[in-house]
């Protein structure tokens, strides 16, 4: 009786590439965060971060992915780009059924995690407890916020990454950018003012190289993008979009 051959990891440690500064996910970054929608799950993950990885390579543009939890570690084998996991508990490693720890991203082969995403909340001290795991096991975080008010006050958490997404705009089709671009000036200013070594990402109904381009000029340090590459009907081609934007 045959029997399928399990996926092999090929590493046990995050490798770093060359365009990426130690420590962090380089900038100005390409987030994109495949979420749980059906057409990224499973085998289309990998393909879509190798797409993801051929492109940002030859625009220049330092690229990362966050698949779902359950193909964190086949992306992880498979490419060479930064692979975040989209959530992570802040609690140890042991009898806790479902919840993800830093030590199960790190052994995954994940580089880090958002943390806080608005479709999957913590409060603002756990925020800083999985921060400072995330950091102590030298991995990155990405917190995300949903207004100035909350990004000047999750930004005491000191994480690497800060991204600004309203909740009202995720997933629509205007972008914060342009739509609010008060927002996201005001959560640049509001960081820089608590962790000046921050950066802000603007997310939240980011659709192609003219929300890029204006998040860039209001100061943030990239881009968090989702619905607008995985529920795109050509995937290639809303990355290369957005891509020309940087």
């Amino acid at each position: 009786m045959a029997t399928s051959t399990p996926f092999a990891l090929v590493r046990s440690e995050p490798a770093r590439p060359p365009s990426t500064e130690p420590g962090t996910l380089g900038a100005p970054l390409f987030l994109l965060n495949l979420k749980v929608y059906p057409a990224q799950l499973g085998p289309a993950a990998p393909r879509i971060a190798r797409v993801l990885e051929e492109l940002g390579h030859s625009a220049g543009v330092p690229v990362a992915v966050a698949p779902s939890t359950p193909d964190l570690a086949r992306v992880a084998a498979e490419v060479a780009i930064p692979v975040l996991a989209q959530h992570v508990d802040p609690v140890d490693a042991g009898p806790r059924t479902g919840f993800v720890p830093v030590e199960a991203v790190r052994a995954s082969g994940g580089w880090g995690s958002l943390v806080s995403h608005s479709e999957h909340p913590l409060t603002a001290r756990q925020v800083g407890e999985a921060v400072t795991r995330l950091t102590a096991a030298g991995l990155i975080a990405v917190v995300c916020a949903r207004d100035v008010a909350a990004s000047g006050r999750l930004a005491r958490s000191r994480p690497p990454y800060l991204a600004i997404e309203p909740p009202e705009l995720i997933g629509g089709d205007r972008a914060v950018s342009t739509a609010r671009p008060e927002v996201v000036e005001g959560a640049v200013r509001a960081v820089r003012a608590v962790a000046p070594a921050a950066r802000v990402l603007c997310g939240a109904g980011v659709h192609d190289r003219h929300d890029v381009r204006r998040a860039l000029e209001l100061g943030s340090s990239g881009v968090l993008v989702s619905s607008a590459v995985a529920l795109a009907p050509d995937p290639r081609k809303a990355i290369e979009e957005l891509l020309a934007g940087f």
